[in-house]
């Protein structure tokens, strides 16, 4: 890439990449964590060190901040398994609750259509969407898997700011820190980075930007720039076309992407429960009066599902 003529431009990219990560890291650690605290007996929702402001300060203080000192990312080769290991905790639970809900929950309208007038915003959005989101809270087995995702992503967070590190250290230093500016380095990218994660109050606005402004470059214009900007090809070789074909595209997402993403913003529902966890209670659902038998027969079944 440094001999497509671009490297400054293609490492900032890279480190507003791994920022808006790390800020989706903490904000998911937040909201997660803070419904699982909820679940522990005598603890009320308005109790302010279960709220997301005091899990995000409390994690990067004890947990994020410590490991993300590490000049060595072999150290973090423990703290990476330890995520993989809850990786896979999750997606058994959530295999487990398909097999056990999907008889009992009715389908929704066109959910398998190929795509709406929001499917650009999604580029961001599908890399870090919540399952747990769509699971009642009073579910212990999914307790266990929204704790074993807001650690992981805990543990995850290290590694992508010693990706952001390593970028300011070439851009602005040589490639080298000393010890004290690798110190100081570090408390800067985490202190900001956590101060944006108080600052925004939903994850979502922060996936689409991400997604137009990141990953559609990163993924379509950039490798088809330095394509056409290195190859010897012919400008008639299928590849050429292919490169000359996906970087207006990319171009397009981007564009796109951004706008629909400002202009559309929508509210954040901060972990709104499905209609199925309300027992006896119609008033909290969108759903037409043929479905009041079986919303009632899933109040039930909520129930005895989640003992």
């Amino acid at each position: 890439m440094k001999q497509a003529g671009f490297p400054l431009g293609i490492l900032l990219l890279f480190w507003v990449s791994y920022v808006t990560a790390m800020i989706s890291y903490n904000i998911i650690a937040g909201d997660t964590l803070s419904k699982v605290f909820q679940r522990i007996p005598g603890v009320e929702p308005e109790n302010l060190f279960i709220g997301r402001h005091f899990i995000i300060v409390l994690s990067t203080v004890t947990f994020t901040l410590p490991l993300s000192l590490y000049r060595n990312i072999a150290k973090l080769g423990k703290i990476s398994l330890i995520s993989t290991v809850l990786t896979t905790l999750i997606l058994g639970i959530v295999i487990t609750r398909i097999v056990s809900l999907d008889p009992n929950i009715p389908k929704t309208e066109d959910a398998w259509v190929f795509a709406k007038p929001s499917a650009i915003e999604a580029v961001g959005v599908m890399s870090f969407g919540d399952l747990f989101e769509n699971y009642c809270r009073s579910d212990d087995l999914v307790t266990v898997g929204r704790f074993s995702y807001g650690i992981s992503v805990i543990l995850t967070y290290p590694i992508e700011c010693f990706v952001t590190r390593e970028v300011i250290a070439n851009v602005f230093f040589g490639g080298n820190l000393s010890s004290a500016f690798h110190v100081v380095v570090t408390v800067v990218i985490v202190t900001v980075v956590t101060l944006l994660s108080l600052l925004v109050d939903c994850l979502g606005i922060v996936l689409e930007l991400s997604g137009a402004l990141c990953a559609a470059p990163l993924i379509f214009i950039i490798p088809s720039a330095c394509y056409l900007r290195l190859s010897e090809e012919p400008r008639t070789h299928s590849d050429k076309i292919m490169s000359c074909l996906m970087l207006p595209i990319g171009a397009v997402v981007m564009v796109f992407g951004f706008v629909m993403a400002i202009t559309n913003h929508q509210d954040c529902t901060h972990g709104q429960e499905m209609f199925y966890c309300f027992p006896d209670n119609l008033s909290l659902t969108n759903i037409s009066d043929s479905h009041f038998q079986l919303t009632t027969q899933l109040s039930i079944l909520n129930n005895s599902i989640f003992q």
